[in-house]
């Protein structure tokens, strides 16, 4: 019954994850565009000795490229696509491999993802009852992306904990009742 649960909590996360990785991609589009208009603008006001840009544009495009890697957190995750140091991982059985990545996700990611949500949070809501506005001039409010910052920890944190279920399948031979996309998986190689 509780590991029923928990593998509908996994399966929810993990769909999470996938949406939360396809907003992420689309998010570079805009990101690109925001980007090139901005230095076509820039040699354009060069040329011309025009102020065409401001720094609205510019916090604008570095909002949204932090957003794509903030909400593309539970996806890396999700499909192992995270850099790891694999010396030895990489030669260990698939029980082993999960032993390893369940301890170092409890000793490491978890409490990683724990003390960015309770360092951030109350940052970001501090940030938008002040209304708190960038140092630069024409700039954007902070409270957005700071909240985007406690969110990405809050997702990181969902999909480590159904890692950890995945995980735990694994460990105790019940791996055929998870779904193991990218976990794993060999990583490509950089020789």
């Amino acid at each position: 019954m509780l590991f029923g649960l928990l593998l509908a909590y996994q399966r929810w996360a993990d769909r999470f994850a996938e949406v939360t990785g396809k907003l992420a991609m689309w998010i570079v589009i805009p990101t690109v565009t925001v980007g090139f208009v901005n230095v076509v603008l820039r040699y354009i006001g060069q040329a011309t000795s025009t102020r065409l840009t401001t720094n609205t544009i510019i916090e604008l495009q570095w909002y949204m490229y932090s957003g794509i890697f903030l909400l593309g957190f539970p996806y890396i995750l999700k499909h192992q696509i995270n850099v790891r140091v694999d010396f030895w991982f990489a030669h260990q059985g698939a029980r082993r491999k999960a032993l390893i990545d369940f301890a170092g996700h409890w000793i490491g990611l978890i409490p990683f993802a724990l003390i960015g949500i309770f360092v951030s949070f109350p940052q970001a809501i501090n940030s938008w009852a002040r209304w708190e506005q960038s140092p630069d001039a024409d700039g954007l409010p902070r409270g957005p992306i700071k909240m985007l910052l406690a969110i990405a920890f809050l997702l990181l944190l969902i999909q480590a904990l159904a890692e950890q279920i995945k995980l735990y399948a694994i460990i105790t031979d019940r791996g055929h009742l998870v779904t193991l996309e990218g976990l794993h998986e060999q990583p490509a190689r950089v020789e």
